[in-house]
């Protein structure tokens, strides 16, 4: 017979696996409501403390707890799937250039100045697209952005999580694109690179929560998609869309856009998180004619979210 301390140890260990469950079935259900949409943001974290849960339930010889998890786990990698792996992309075109490009947001507060420039350095990238620049290292572009002679910037916001700016810095020509009265923040550019003109977007949008306003992230997707639609040829879209890809926002920007995100693995926000386990709401977006052949993590830059560094080329052309 079960002692009650035990009974007492297999009901907390499956009470803690409701919250993973509830995060799962959210992300699974893919309901539009904003609570559930919140709550399809954490699939990742919750894969992870999920296996460590159930890996801990095994060490207590807890059968039922571990069965439970192992079901969560399995639910929650479904979740997860189509975030860390998203379909879509054509092949990459054979003998075509390639063009790399860090994102990152680099937190409005943010002034470890060697950090960021050590960082943007250690990616090699050939265009920069940088989200909530704050005034310490807006005040010394010429250092940070060593190497990058052409820039773009829009105007600098003063917000209560601190003033901040977006900027597309680039070593290839820029043509400014210019600003649209939409309530996104954002800046855009076409730039002329060995792929030819490709179009660049720098993205900010609100958080799902606490929000300004609760449609904020829906209008400012549609925004981004009425830029899109006035674009011609490849289009990369980067920044800071404070969702994950599968989630509501990420899918309609997928269905308004056309555009196809990079991998999630591994996770990007909060930085002090392992990365394994992090939300990777800083997403790099493209257009079909392109192909991601990589898409990693950069240097730490003393932000609260980490870098992205992706690499793109012509995609191959139709049969």
């Amino acid at each position: 017979m079960i002692s009650p301390l035990k009974a007492a140890i297999h009901l907390t260990a499956l009470g803690l696996l409701a919250a993973p469950a509830a995060i799962a079935l959210s992300a699974l259900s893919r309901i539009g409501h904003r609570w559930t949409d919140l709550l399809a943001q954490f699939t990742s974290p919750a894969l992870g403390a999920t296996l460590v849960l159930t890996l801990l339930c095994a060490v207590l010889r807890l059968r039922p707890a571990v069965i439970a998890g192992l079901s969560v786990t399995a639910l929650l990698v479904l979740a997860v799937w189509p975030q860390w792996f998203p379909r879509g992309g054509a092949l990459p075109r054979e003998g075509a250039p390639t063009l790399t490009l860090y994102s990152a947001n680099l937190w409005a507060w943010n002034t470890d100045i060697e950090a960021i420039t050590r960082s943007i350095a250690d990616a090699d990238a050939d265009i920069v697209v940088l989200v909530e620049l704050g005034d310490a290292p807006s005040a010394q572009l010429d250092r940070v952005l060593a190497g990058f002679p052409h820039r773009v910037l829009n105007a600098r916001v003063n917000r209560p999580s601190g003033a901040a700016r977006a900027a597309i810095a680039s070593r290839y020509p820029l043509t400014a694109i210019a600003d649209r009265p939409d309530g996104l923040v954002s800046v855009a550019a076409a730039a002329q690179t060995p792929l030819g003109p490709v179009n660049i977007i720098g993205v900010h949008l609100t958080r799902p929560w606490p929000f300004q306003y609760q449609w904020g992230q829906i209008n400012q997707a549609t925004a981004l998609a009425a830029i899109r639609r006035d674009m011609t040829g490849p289009v990369i879209a980067a920044g800071d869309f404070n969702s994950v890809s599968s989630a509501r926002i990420g899918r309609q920007i997928q269905a308004e856009t056309g555009m196809i995100p990079a991998p999630g693995w591994p996770g990007t926000w909060p930085s002090p998180l392992p990365s394994a386990m992090g939300l990777t709401i800083d997403q790099v977006w493209r257009s079909p004619d392109l192909a991601l052949l990589e898409r990693r993590l950069g240097r730490s830059n003393g932000s609260d979210h980490r870098p992205v560094v992706t690499r793109f080329t012509l995609a191959a052309e139709a049969p």
